[in-house]
């Protein structure tokens, strides 16, 4: 039977991250990702931060810069925000995978696609005996010290160690237009009830004339691609020309809401596995990211101290608790408000913005990594908004800026 220090389960952006760093440290790491190739099917829309570029240090992956956005109401009023600088980077989601997976391999990593963990079995050696089947060839069995759970939403891993999952699950689906309308240095975001219950709508530039239009919405039993549909008849309304000949479509699943733990005996989880998603946008790859980095540090250390028990990783919970603990909590919050708005409580939500002359402010403080910073802000700013939500500000008016990690904006020359 082969056995390895670590064994990490799933190949995105999370797993690959803990599997580079382990290796890096000497440990012995196998990768396992149940589809036949790195980065397919493709499972997000790929909107990220400066922090994420400064993870994976491979500017290939960027398609285009983009500097501001412009949010619809259901009625399509709007306000946007451009900044002198880029705030996000649109990239090739594929390409990510694919490049944090090759820098984990040239770190000693060893990958096995077409590899699915189905369980554990009993094991009195004080290792993990983990179950997998490879696709065309049967089942083995791997022995490893420590598990990683970076496989997505669905975790078979959370599942095998009994670790409770997300109690809500928001659907997601997107399709690729080669061409389509709309200014490229903008994200669009759309929300309202009857397109996107919950969340919200986007329309990301490809950087190439191109547009990744999408919904996650609440699983209220209407299908994702009904509200998908809802929000092209959108967008096809507001400049007046439909989009057409979408090349490719994406459905998938946004973990929302905190998980009890986040590791056990012999056992850790990041990214999607561990409900590690922005609680008001939905993504998830810096959170994962990052996530990924604090429990590859547990996990180092318990390896060298050959502890691995619940007490010991559960430092892991810990150190996730002081980075993003906070910020998950008000945006959570924030989310509970925002479920309950009526759309012409959402439309005067956006009239208020506008009357404050909140652009500056959102320019200034706007972080798609740590949103609720702005929005404490804009509440500060603005009277009328303080009247409209008057329940958000117990949960925004504490909390301290200097937790937010640095960001240093660049210029689009470095990325072009």
């Amino acid at each position: 039977m082969d056995a390895v220090d670590v064994l990490v389960v799933g190949a995105g952006p999370a797993g690959s991250w803990a599997a580079r760093c382990l290796a890096e440290r000497g440990h012995s790491v196998r990768v396992i990702e149940e589809h036949e190739r790195v980065g397919y099917p493709v499972q997000c829309a790929g909107l990220v931060s400066q922090r994420v570029l400064d993870f994976a240090k491979a500017p290939a992956v960027v398609r285009c810069p983009v500097h501001g956005a412009t949010v619809f109401s259901p009625r399509l009023n709007s306000i946007s925000f451009r900044a002198p600088e880029p705030r996000a980077f649109v990239i090739d989601r594929a390409g990510l995978d694919i490049a944090l997976a090759d820098q984990a391999a040239r770190a000693g990593a060893a990958f096995e696609t077409g590899t699915r963990f189905d369980g554990i079995v009993p094991s009195g050696n004080g290792r993990v005996t983990a179950r997998l089947t490879r696709r065309g060839s049967g089942s083995d069995t791997v022995e490893a010290r420590l598990v990683i759970g970076a496989d997505g939403v669905a975790s078979s891993v959370a599942r095998a160690f009994r670790l409770r999952r997300p109690v809500e699950i928001l659907p997601a689906f997107e399709a690729e237009f080669p061409e389509s309308p709309g200014d490229p240095d903008l994200v669009e975001v759309y929300v309202g009830n009857s397109i996107a219950p919950g969340l919200f709508g986007w329309w990301i530039p490809d950087g190439a004339g191109g547009a990744r239009v999408g919904v996650a919405a609440n699983a209220d039993g209407t299908p994702a691609r009904v509200y998908y549909d809802r929000l092209v008849a959108q967008i096809a309304r507001r400049h007046g020309k439909p989009l057409r000949n979408p090349t490719g479509f994406l459905v998938s699943g946004i973990p929302i809401g905190p998980l009890p733990r986040r590791s056990g005996p012999r056992v850790l989880l990041v990214g999607d596995a561990a409900s590690q998603p922005k609680p008001l946008s939905g993504g998830g790859i810096y959170t994962g990211m990052r996530a990924a980095e604090l429990a590859a540090e547990v996990a180092h250390e318990g390896l060298q101290a050959d502890d691995l028990s619940a007490e010991r990783l559960r430092r892991y919970d810990a150190a996730w608790e002081r980075e993003f603990g906070d910020e998950f909590e008000k945006a959570q919050y924030l989310r509970r408000l925002f479920l309950k708005f009526t759309d012409d409580e959402l439309e005067a939500i956006l009239e208020a913005l506008h009357d404050a002359g909140t652009t500056e402010t959102i320019v200034a403080f706007g972080d798609i990594d740590f949103p609720t910073h702005v929005a404490r802000r804009l509440l500060r700013q603005s009277p009328s908004l303080l009247r409209l939500l008057p329940k958000a500000v117990g949960a925004l008016w504490g909390g301290d800026d200097r937790r937010v990690p640095d960001l240093d904006f660049v210029s689009d020359r470095v990325h072009q």
